[in-house]
């Protein structure tokens, strides 16, 4: 108004000067300038956006002074700066590995429709023991039944098969599923149609159609839009015609039926569908297979639950057979997570805690370095810097220090999830699935406000005291105090604690390593080579199979040869119903032993190095089929002798008959006992099993395995047993080529991941936590400067300086492993899983770190108290 006002004056003066009155001249100003208070406003808009403009530019050019000095600041000190960068990349890089591990593994939802309503249905025994069977016929049809809780329930299998074409054979996996097997999982075919009634029906249960997998079709058929109609030839069927194509990412659905068999991969990308005629009900108890639903948006899985476990009472009050069995529900995601959530929760505990040392390394390296530059801070202070500006300036070098370190952990995660995505395959479920990305963003966060808040803290004291006291060198500005240090001493002793419990988990973990490598399994892994073995056209298996060898056998370096089904180690096992021959038989589901059986050649022990201890072997007369085929040949069995121990207590089982598969007509008499042997994995206890002679048995079989024992490097006869293998059959498929050392290695991948990543870690939180120390008692010795030069002046020896350093530090030790085997006993016992031969809360583990840890830690507080023992006294006392 007032600039308005006086330009409006001077205009009216000006035309008064002309010769015009006071009100002509008014006038005419007013004619001139028109509406005066819409110029006024225009005039107030101006000035506003012109002062916006200049506080804009000035809040910028103050923002790049502050980078620029920050940048300055962090390069004079680049050893401080190097530390507290490498410092957040470690920490970021290692939790957002794990992060992006458990986001990938656990939080990552299988590719079907509302997932969660997907649900497993499964038997079980109503007195908690373990049943492995799958769903018998009886019952699978009595749960279809379950239509207030489920929209479908379909009955589904896995199959392994070989895709027969032109250019040779593939094996492909699959799935034989009832019609509303895609109602349940939700997903409909991107060509063609899903399978209808009547393609069973009117063929009397004879597969004639199939539905092949979108990853199949792109790569065998080339994307083929004209699929439709044509047929494909797979191993034993007749030609099957394509009636649809998939969308991508489908995937198999779990079968505990067939989890066992060579090509099982639950994460693995479906091949093909096929139907699977609904099971014989003549045979209610006879035909397993595996069952899931898709639950109402309505119901709950407890309902579910509920309802299940009432018809399978009633089924067991009907049918005595099923009596003692019961239904439970179990959503498809928990069970897809829990190989997962069993490997990465125990990690996700010890990631956080390098996080949290990490965080508390970089918050102690800012907070001492904030103290000795109090000063500094003072002075900017009292030539005017307002708080917010101080505050400003040391959020900018934060933000600096963990954008330097947040990309560079960015780039160690990204780095290490492709390398865990190449080595960790066998240890970690659903590994294709894993992605770095937002887990990054969140811990560069987390490390801004922590190295935020610990920049804050000195600048804060400083904005609220006397900046005249602080440029004269004197008042609480000029050095660490009491509380500073008690501060810093406190963020070093989480660090000692969480490192303690990381160095025990480590600790456990490598003991479980070194029990691994003692355990003696049964059997001679050394020099063995398996692969597995398949023979396309079922018309050649005797002759192929009577050719191997002897062929294979005659290879230089080859000690012996053996086949079978069912390798040590790798879950191969054809599990199926045995009967002990008794007077009084039951017919109760609950009641009958489902075992694992295997097939296996005459030299099958010997190869592996198997010991009988009761009766004989195998014979190579023990035969239905083969080169020494005798149709009259008894049917005979050799068990293990966990099996004769349970099953034939204080009695000699040899003699004995057993019923396999029902067969209640033929059973197999009992011809020896053979040593237990660790066939499922090395942790377990041999558990009782069955041996068949595989010339009476392994010709049902699809797939066989070849076990060589050679004398030197195994990897050196893999080109001359295949070349052998294919002069005999061209068509021959040779999969899985590993030694058994390999296979060893891979059934404890899990342990020996979580080993090398817990060790990994404890390096890491160990060399961040002598830092951490090293910061304290380096700061606690120039606080104190002054102190321990009188105590020199005053005749203290070096060797007392040194034990009151020393002493300070021990201090701090000592708090920080007291509390940190609390926070160590939690980690042992979310890694119990992983141990084996070695208690979660073994003294020995326990001891051995913390005096370990106790002895470097000193090391570390060593350097500053050799420091502190060399103050020259006059320095020191100069300036008081």
């Amino acid at each position: 108004d007032d600039e308005l006002h006086f330009h409006f004056d001077m205009r009216v003066r000006d035309y008064m000067a002309r010769g015009h009155s006071e009100p002509e001249a008014h006038a005419a100003v007013m004619r001139r300038l028109g509406d005066y208070e819409a110029v006024r406003d225009a005039c107030v808009a101006i000035t506003s956006r012109s002062e916006r403009r200049m506080t804009r530019a000035q809040i910028l050019d103050a923002l790049v002074q502050d980078v620029r000095f920050a940048g300055r600041t962090l390069r004079r000190q680049k050893g401080w700066t190097a530390v507290a960068v490498l410092t957040l990349a470690l920490g970021i890089g290692a939790t957002s590995t794990v992060f992006s591990l458990i986001q990938g593994v656990l939080l990552t939802p299988p590719p079907y429709p509302k997932p969660e309503r997907v649900i497993l249905i499964s038997p079980a025994r109503t007195d908690g023991q373990p049943y492995t069977q799958g769903c018998a016929a009886g019952q699978w049809v009595e749960w279809q039944k379950a239509t207030n809780s489920f929209e479908a329930v379909a009955a589904y299998e896995y199959g392994s098969q070989f895709l027969i074409l032109p250019d040779g054979s593939e094996s492909v996996r699959g799935m034989f599923v009832t019609p509303d097997y895609f109602k349940v999982i939700g997903v409909k075919p991107v060509l063609g149609r899903e399978f209808a009634q009547s393609d069973l029906a009117s063929t009397g249960g004879q597969e004639t159609v199939i539905v092949l997998g979108d990853h199949l079709w792109h790569r065998r058929f080339n994307g083929d839009p004209n699929i439709i109609g044509k047929t494909v030839h797979l191993t034993r069927r007749q030609p099957l015609t394509v009636v649809g194509v998939m969308p991508p990412g489908v995937r198999l659905l779990p079968s505990r039926t067939r989890a066992t068999e060579p090509n099982y991969d639950v994460n693995a990308q479906v091949d093909f569908w096929i139907p699977l005629w609904p099971p014989d009900l003549a045979k209610p108890n006879e035909v397993y297979c595996n069952v899931a639903g898709r639950l109402r948006d309505s119901a709950t899985l407890t309902q579910a639950q509920a309802e299940m476990t009432a018809i399978a009472a009633r089924q067991a009050q009907n049918a005595h057979d099923f009596d003692g069995i019961t239904a439970t529900v179990q959503s498809l995601t928990a069970f897809l997570n829990r190989e997962g959530r069993r490997l990465l929760l125990p990690l996700l505990g010890a990631v956080t805690l390098v996080f949290l040392i990490a965080c508390g390394n970089v918050a102690g390296l800012l907070l001492a370095r904030g103290l000795r530059r109090r000063q500094e801070y003072a002075v900017r202070c009292a030539l005017g810097a307002r708080p917010a500006q101080l505050f400003r300036q040391v959020f900018t070098e934060s933000a600096l220090l963990a954008l330097a370190g947040g990309a560079l952990g960015a780039g160690l995660a990204f780095g290490i999830v492709k390398l865990l995505k190449a080595i960790g395959g066998s240890a970690i479920p659903r590994l294709d699935a894993v992605t770095t990305g937002g887990p990054v963003f969140f811990c560069f966060g987390a490390a801004v406000l922590a190295a935020a808040l610990a920049g804050f803290l000195p600048a804060l004291r400083v904005s609220r005291l006397d900046p005249a006291l602080g440029v004269k060198g004197a008042g609480p500005t000029s050095s660490a105090g009491r509380a500073e240090r008690s501060l810093l001493g406190g963020v070093a002793v989480l660090q000692i604690s969480l490192t303690l419990a990381l160095l025990v988990g480590a600790g456990l973990l490598i003991r479980t390593a070194d029990n691994f490598a003692r355990v003696r399994p049964g059997y001679d892994t050394q020099n063995v080579l398996t692969m597995s073995v398949t023979i396309p056209d079922m018309k050649k298996f005797s002759d192929f199979h009577a050719q191997v060898l002897p062929r294979v056998s005659a290879l230089p370096g080859v000690k012996s040869v053996a086949m079978g089904w069912g390798l040590p180690l790798t879950g191969n096992k054809w599990t199926g119903p045995v009967e002990i021959e008794k007077p009084a038989e039951t017919g109760k589901l609950k009641e009958k032993l489902n075992l694992p059986i295997r097939c296996v050649t005459s030299e099958y022990f010997e190869t592996l190095g198997f010991r009988i201890v009761a009766g004989r072997g195998f014979l190579p007369t023990d035969a239905w089929d083969g080169p020494s085929a005798n149709t009259n040949a008894p049917f005979v069995a050799t068990i293990n002798q966990a099996m004769a121990e349970r099953f034939f207590p204080n009695e000699n089982p040899v003699g004995k008959k057993l019923i396999i598969f029902s067969n209640k007509d033929k059973p197999a008499e009992i011809v020896g006992v053979v040593d237990n042997a660790r066939s499922e994995a090395l942790i377990k206890e041999a558990e009782p099993e069955v041996y068949l002679p595989f010339w009476q048995f392994g010709f049902g079989l699809f797939v066989k395995h070849l076990v060589i024992r050679t004398a030197s490097d195994p990897h050196l006869l893999v080109a001359a047993v295949e070349r052998e293998l294919r002069a005999i059959d061209p068509t021959v498929a040779i999969e899985h080529v590993k030694t058994l050392e390999e296979i060893r290695s891979e059934s404890v991948a899990p342990q020996s991941f979580a080993m090398r990543l817990l060790v990994g870690f404890s390096l890491v939180a160990s060399a961040l936590a002598l830092v951490g120390i090293y910061s304290v008692i380096s700061l606690s010795v120039g606080s104190r400067s002054r102190e321990i030069a009188i105590r020199m002046a005053v005749g203290a020896q070096r060797r007392n300086v040194l034990g009151l350093v020393l002493r300070e530090g021990f201090k701090l030790i000592l708090v920080g492993l007291a509390v940190g085997t609390g926070v160590a006993v939690a980690l042992a016992r979310l890694l119990g899983a992983f141990l084996f031969g070695v208690e979660p809360t073994d003294p020995a583990t326990f001891v051995g770190m913390a005096i370990l840890f106790t002895t470097v830690a000193l090391l570390a507080c060593y350097l500053p108290a050799r420091r502190a023992a060399k103050i020259d006294p006059m320095e020191a006392l100069r300036y008081e």
